[in-house]
C-alpha cells in the first residue's frame, strides 16, 4: 500500500507525502458535510498555487496536498504572481526560502510519542548529520525549534509538516505524525518511521517533493498530480538528475514499511543547499 507522506490521499504519500492508498469517497454535496470546506477557502488555497483536492480542515487551519499545513493567516496573504511552471522531469527541488544563518544547529524535540518514535527521530537526525553539512540537527528533550508531535490527521495520512522555511530562514514547527489507528501501524519498523520523519524534516528545511510536478509517479494516481509552484517556489537544484528518481526520500508517496535512506541524488541536493 502506498501512502502520501503527510500525505496519503488516494494513494498514500510521506505533504509535505503515495504512501497512501484508498481514495476517499467524493462528497455529493459540500453543504451536507460537517467538515465541508467553503468555496472562499478553496479559492484562497487555489490562488496560492496549491491543489484543492481533498483539503482537510484541522483545528487551526487546513491540510493540503497530503502533508502541508496552511494556517488561516497564511491563506489571507496575497499570493504572488508566478510564471507558469514548465513540466520538468525528475530533479530535486527546493523552495524559494531555505534555512539561513549557516553554519547552524537546529534543535528537534519529540513530544508525547512512544519511545520507538524517539529512536526513529534519532535515526533520521543521524542520516542528515552523517553528511557533514553546514546544517546540523540536534535532539533536545523539549522545546526544540522543530517539535515532533502526535495528532489525529485522518485516514491515509502519515505525517504533516508545518510548511517550509520562513523568509527569515527559520524552520516551521511542529511536525505532526498521525496517531490514528493503523495510520503508521501498531508496530512500524524504526527505519520506516525514520524515513517518514526525515521526509517531513526535508520540508521544514526547504525541499519540495521530488515528483511535485507529477505525483502519479510515486502515488500511482492523483486527481491533481502537479502540485505547482504553491506560492513557495519549485527551484531545480543543480546537479540532480533529469530523469525520474525512484528512490528519493522526498517522493510524495511511500509504500507501507519502505525504508528510503538518502540516495546519491538526495545527497547531491543536500550538499548543494547546505
Amino acid at each position: 500500500m502506498k501512502l502520501p507522506i503527510k500525505s496519503l490521499v488516494c494513494l498514500v504519500v510521506v505533504t509535505g507525502s503515495c504512501i497512501f492508498q484508498s481514495c476517499k469517497k467524493d462528497a455529493t454535496s459540500s453543504a451536507a458535510q460537517p467538515d465541508a470546506i467553503s468555496e472562499t477557502v478553496l479559492a484562497k488555497i487555489q490562488s496560492q498555487g496549491y491543489s484543492t483536492h481533498d483539503v482537510k480542515k484541522t483545528t487551526d487551519g487546513y491540510l493540503v496536498e497530503g502533508d502541508i499545513f496552511l494556517s488561516a493567516a497564511a491563506l489571507d496573504k496575497v499570493a504572488l504572481n508566478t510564471p507558469i511552471l514548465r513540466v520538468p522531469k525528475g530533479e530535486q527541488y527546493r523552495t524559494t526560502n531555505v534555512i539561513g544563518g549557516l553554519p547552524r544547529v537546529i534543535t528537534i524535540s519529540v513530544t508525547g510519542l512512544p519511545a520507538a518514535y524517539g529512536t526513529a527521530t534519532d535515526i533520521a537526525i543521524q542520516r542528515y548529520n552523517a553528511l557533514g553539512l553546514q546544517l546540523t540537527l540536534q535532539r533536545v528533550s523539549s522545546n526544540g525549534e522543530v517539535d515532533i508531535q502526535y495528532a489525529s490527521l485522518g485516514s491515509g495520512i502519515l505525517g504533516q509538516s508545518a510548511g517550509f522555511p520562513s523568509s527569515a530562514g527559520n524552520p516551521p514547527s511542529p511536525i505532526k505524525l498521525n496517531s490514528d489507528a493503523n495510520a503508521l501501524g501498531s508496530n512500524p519498523s524504526q527505519n520506516y518511521l525514520a524515513t517518514v520523519i526525515a521526509h517531513e524534516i526535508g520540508h521544514t528545511i526547504g525541499f519540495r517533493h521530488t515528483d511535485y510536478f507529477n505525483r502519479n509517479y510515486s502515488c500511482g494516481w492523483s486527481w491533481f498530480p502537479n502540485e505547482g509552484d504553491a506560492g513557495v517556489g519549485a527551484i531545480n537544484i543543480p546537479g540532480t538528475p533529469t530523469k525520474e528518481d525512484p528512490n528519493s526520500w522526498m517522493l510524495a508517496c511511500i509504500g507501507n514499511g519502505v525504508d528510503r535512506p538518502f540516495n546519491a541524488n538526495d545527497i547531491t541536493a543536500l550538499n548543494y543547499l547546505y
